[in-house]
């Protein structure tokens, strides 16, 4: 269960940097409003899941989480470009992020 807390505060990372951005440096009240929630809940949902599982492993994954999600809705969502050699990047971080969670043991 540890893992699935885990993989919601990363998906809560994801919702408050997005919200960050269409806060427009928290000039809209709204989406500043959503920000803070989704990084209360990004936060909470850490706590949890390291509980059980060692900091060493759910901080760079919650961490891999936010940025891999975060580049792909900046992407679809806000039309950023990204060179073939980012990419080639982000999908080492996936791997990354994946190799981490297969070799914990956990």
């Amino acid at each position: 269960m540890s893992w699935i807390y885990l993989i919601i505060a990363g998906l809560f990372e994801v919702v408050w940097s997005t919200t960050m951005k269409l806060s427009h440096g928290f000039s809209k009240i709204s989406f500043t409003i959503y920000t803070i929630v989704g990084l209360a809940l990004s936060m909470l949902f850490l706590a949890i899941a390291i509980k059980k599982l060692p900091m060493s492993l759910a901080y760079p994954i919650w961490t891999g989480i936010g940025a891999v999600g975060s580049v792909i809705i900046g992407v679809i969502l806000f039309g950023d470009k990204l060179s073939p050699l980012t990419w080639i990047f982000v999908v080492l971080l996936l791997i990354s992020i994946i190799g981490i969670k297969i070799s914990s043991g956990n």
